[in-house]
């Protein structure tokens, strides 16, 4: 049995929270990137593609910064979010969410656009010959074909939203109880003398969660290909 402090616990359920949701918000996006990255062929392609991948190489903390100028709550994003939808993102868990979905989200659309150069084209092309609209195509070629790429990519999303703490740390700081994840909580407790108990009990729970995620990810692959060769 784990022992943690309350704030330990707090920790990982706002973890928990954040890469979930963030997971589920950037998902529809990355879907749409990948497959404007995938089959496109129009003016900045290759802009988009840097933009959606520069999380990647810039520091963690100079997104944060950058995340922090744009949607801070005297910032022009920032202030419309507030003043129109009640929306703050600066210094709370909601921009927690912001910055793990910014962060994670090169990692899900490299999966699903790996996934999608995969397909056969003529699959595709087939089901265009026999009448069916490119929508059509879409929902009942390409994405039963490619599931278990966009599966791979929520969970490679949700694994590094858990893992997130330089741009998440600078932009909404580290609050207990507010903003603490449990990466965050992993650098409090370090500073605290005898913390170190604490420090391993998230550490264990961190890599639970993740194996957790990435052996269910596996499971459900298997069984979305299993069908899919089934139908075939």
């Amino acid at each position: 049995m784990i022992n943690l402090p309350p704030e330990g616990w707090d920790a990982l359920w706002l973890s928990l929270r954040v890469a979930g949701l963030s997971t589920l918000l950037s998902l529809p996006v990355a879907l749409g990137v990948a497959v404007l990255l995938a089959r496109g062929r129009f003016w900045g392609r290759g802009i988009l593609n840097g933009l959606v991948h520069l999380p990647l190489v810039l520091p963690p903390v100079v997104t944060g910064y950058l995340l922090l100028i744009a949607f801070g709550r005297t910032a022009p994003i920032g202030m419309f979010l507030e003043e129109t939808f009640g929306l703050v993102l600066a210094f709370r868990w909601t921009g927690a969410v912001l910055a793990a979905a910014v962060m994670s989200f090169p990692l899900t659309v490299r999966a699903i656009w790996l996934a999608l150069e995969a397909v056969e084209p003529g699959l595709e092309e087939a089901a265009a010959t026999l009448g069916a609209s490119p929508a059509r195509v879409f929902a009942t070629v390409t994405l039963p074909l490619i599931a278990p790429g966009v599966l791979a990519g929520a969970v490679i999303g949700f694994a590094k939203a858990m893992g997130e703490f330089g741009a998440t740390i600078t932009f909404v700081s580290n609050i207990p109880g507010e903003t603490q994840t449990v990466p965050s909580a992993i650098y409090s407790f370090l500073q605290v003398p005898g913390g170190e108990a604490t420090v391993w009990g998230l550490v264990a729970l961190a890599v639970g969660v993740a194996l957790g995620a990435l052996l269910l990810a596996e499971l459900l692959s298997r069984r979305v290909a299993a069908r899919i060769a089934g139908r075939a």
